[in-house]
């Protein structure tokens, strides 16, 4: 909000990856023309990190002002109370300049956390440090029984095998001496907001057709030299977690072949679209769109209506 208490108008355009919902947001903000774009993904606050995340390019950039793309180098971490930061201080220049904004992405838990203002816990960094080491050498499932201890209602809620939420998550059952799901209303509660959602929703096998397609496109433009590049520096945790980034930084260390690590790619950015979409399907706040060939198309005329 800026100043005088006043927050933009906002919808966002929910779904999984490769649903098309960039390509859907950027239509509507040209369309409407007092509308900036917020990405809401991880990963495309990080410089340099551009094939892989399916970044808008510098000219679409251009023909519509975008937020929360290239914050920070791929050396650093980079986490959820941050972007909420982040996400603050672009509202508060959008609604300086008189506009409206469209958030869309991916990323479920950043988006919850921007449009229902999360309470977040502190960073206990030299506990995350014990606990980083650990996982190196005991491995995340066994992490994740610890937690299952600590906090059942936050293991359940991710894989055994994301070591990063599993570190994060047992962080602050430690440091704080409370349960990590504790914070906050609770990611199983979804109270009344003004963020209008619409979600894209495909066919599960057109999805998967469609993040094929992506990859292999990603490996044309050239994503294995963009990882080659970044790996001469020493990528934070989070970035090295980053989908495509770590099977290619997998294949340069000789332990897949380009083949392996593409059809890897593959294989887990379908399993991710598959959490993104269970993650956002039990919110009941999102209006959803079945799309069946051009998502632009078909779900345009729904975020020009929620503009309106």
């Amino acid at each position: 909000m800026d100043a005088t208490g006043r927050v933009p108008a906002r919808i966002a355009v929910v779904g999984p990856t490769a649903s098309g919902k960039s390509s859907v947001a950027l239509a509507a903000a040209e369309r409407v023309g007092d509308v900036d774009l917020i990405s809401v993904d991880s990963m495309q606050v990080y410089r340099g990190m551009d094939i892989g995340t399916a970044k808008a390019s510098a000219a679409e950039q251009a023909r519509v002002p975008h937020h929360l793309i290239d914050l920070i180098d791929p050396t650093a971490d980079f986490g959820v109370a941050e972007f909420q930061q982040a996400y603050g201080r672009a509202i508060v220049d959008i609604a300086d300049r008189g506009r409206r904004a469209i958030l869309v992405g991916g990323t479920g838990l950043y988006h919850r956390a921007v449009i229902d203002d999360l309470e977040l816990p502190g960073e206990w960094p030299a506990v995350r440090a014990r606990l980083t080491a650990e996982i190196a050498s005991a491995g995340a499932p066994a992490l994740h029984a610890r937690l299952t201890e600590l906090d059942p209602s936050a293991a359940a809620k991710m894989e055994p095998t994301n070591e990063r939420r599993i570190v994060r998550a047992l962080e602050v059952c430690e440091g704080s001496g409370r349960p990590f799901s504790s914070f906050g209303p609770g990611l199983d509660n979804y109270p009344p907001t003004e963020v209008t959602q619409i979600g894209l929703r495909w066919d599960r096998p057109a999805l998967a057709h469609r993040i094929e397609q992506r990859v292999h496109q990603m490996m044309t433009d050239g994503l294995l030299a963009e990882v080659e590049a970044l790996a001469t520096s020493e990528l934070s945790r989070t970035a090295r977690q980053a989908l495509g980034y770590k099977e290619l930084l997998a294949h340069l260390d000789g332990e897949v072949s380009l083949d392996e690590a593409t059809e890897l790619i593959v294989l887990r950015t379908r399993q991710f679209a598959v959490r993104q979409e269970r993650w956002f399907r039990r919110d009941p706040r999102v209006v959803w769109v079945d799309v069946e060939a051009d998502p632009v198309a078909e779900v345009l005329p729904d975020v020009l209506s929620a503009l309106r």
